[in-house]
């Protein structure tokens, strides 16, 4: 007789890694934009930094917490550029905003409790929530209104279950950048419902036409916001699974609990390389950035250019999000036309929940100009077709 799984494994969401999953394994001149994983490389000093703490022995039992030198550095900066009100024991290293993201909603929910996500939502955090013991609903923002934040589209979903609200800002899948305004929406309900705000900002150094605010630096959010960060997509460090979590002091035991018993604490001497990261010339970040910028005006207006495609600006990540819904197809199958007839992988929309239906997840921070070039001829040759 088989060995049967827990409930919590068999009884939830399967893990979706859409469009990479039916392109993975298949030959041919595939031309990839569907998965977040940045063209550059790590930033030489960062890689510099990690193999001297090797070499120098840096391989033991660190701090559970994290390096206390990294956090320090990173309190600064949280300081200093989100505002918030934070020390070093605020801060938590972590595996990636992954296992950041896992260990709030493991330490915060139970089962029957609710989890709110806005849509177009990140779908691996339906899978965590669920995890959890609890349910997820939906809060479908309105593509007409730039999906903007909008309390009457949100508030009709909290019940007297809802324990937490999932933002992602900047927004990934949507490139959205949220207004201080439309984040004191979220404050609002937050504070009024006594919801924990979970909130992903894995892209804030990565804006364009916008200013990324933390939630957590509003009045009377402090205490209920669970902020998220990684090293993933600025620094071009996605391999190294490197992020960290900040809480107030009351909220960093629960969370703690999950990490230590999960991982014991991060891999030591690759914090020696995120410490280089956050205290090296900002001028490679500020470089890093502004080549995803040149990427996105490439995409932006090409996609422009094509029949029955409308694209807005991206004010922040490396996606655009642009609305085929005048072409008269869905979301998904123009995605698997795009990879049948011209070899060109991108994400559906409707893979973000139904708000995402209608549109397609395009990211170009994934690819060098040439090849994105490629990508963007083979996709005005399609929509030629149509």
């Amino acid at each position: 007789m088989p060995i049967r799984p827990a409930r919590r494994i068999t009884d939830t969401s399967p893990k979706n890694f859409g469009m990479f999953a039916k392109a993975v394994g298949r030959t041919g001149d595939l031309i990839h934009l569907e998965l977040g994983m940045p063209a550059e490389d790590t930033p030489q000093h960062i890689k510099d930094a990690t193999i001297a703490a090797l070499q120098r022995g840096a391989v033991h039992y660190s701090d559970l917490q994290g390096l206390p030198e990294l956090r320090s550095a990173l309190a600064d900066k949280l300081r200093r550029q989100n505002k918030l009100d934070v020390t070093a024991d605020n801060v938590l290293i972590t595996n990636g905003l992954t296992q950041g993201s896992f260990a709030a909603f493991m330490a915060f929910l139970d089962h029957g409790d609710e989890a709110l996500l806005l849509a177009p939502y990140y779908p691996q955090h339906i899978g965590k929530a669920e995890l959890a013991g609890a349910k997820v609903t939906i809060a479908p923002l309105d593509a007409e209104n730039g999906f903007s934040i909008n309390r009457a589209l949100i508030e009709p979903h909290i019940t007297s279950a809802t324990r937490a609200i999932a933002l992602i800002n900047p927004c990934n899948p949507t490139g959205r950048v949220y207004t201080r305004d439309e984040l004191q929406v979220i404050a609002d309900l937050a504070q009024e419902h006594d919801l924990l705000v979970i909130s992903d900002e894995v892209y804030e150094e990565i804006t364009y036409d916008a200013t990324h605010i933390s939630i957590a630096s509003l009045p009377g959010m402090k205490a209920r916001t669970i902020s998220m960060f990684a090293f993933t997509k600025a620094y071009a460090m996605d391999g190294w699974r490197l992020g960290y979590v900040v809480a107030d002091s009351d909220l960093m035991g629960p969370l703690m609990k999950i990490t230590t018993n999960e991982v014991t604490h991060v891999n030591t001497f690759i914090q020696h390389g995120a410490l280089a990261a956050v205290t090296g010339d900002p001028s490679i970040l500020a470089g890093m950035v502004a080549r995803d910028r040149t990427r996105r005006d490439l995409v932006i207006g090409r996609l422009n250019q094509m029949p029955g495609v409308t694209c807005a600006t991206v004010e922040g990540t490396i996606y655009a999000f642009p609305d085929i819904t005048a072409t008269g197809l869905t979301a998904q199958n123009c995605a698997d036309r795009l990879l049948e007839e011209i070899g060109v992988v991108v994400e559906a929309g409707s893979f973000y929940g139904d708000a995402g239906e209608g549109h397609l997840r395009v990211c170009f921070g994934c690819a060098e100009i040439d090849v994105l070039t490629d990508a963007m001829d083979r996709m005005q040759r399609f929509f030629n077709g149509l």
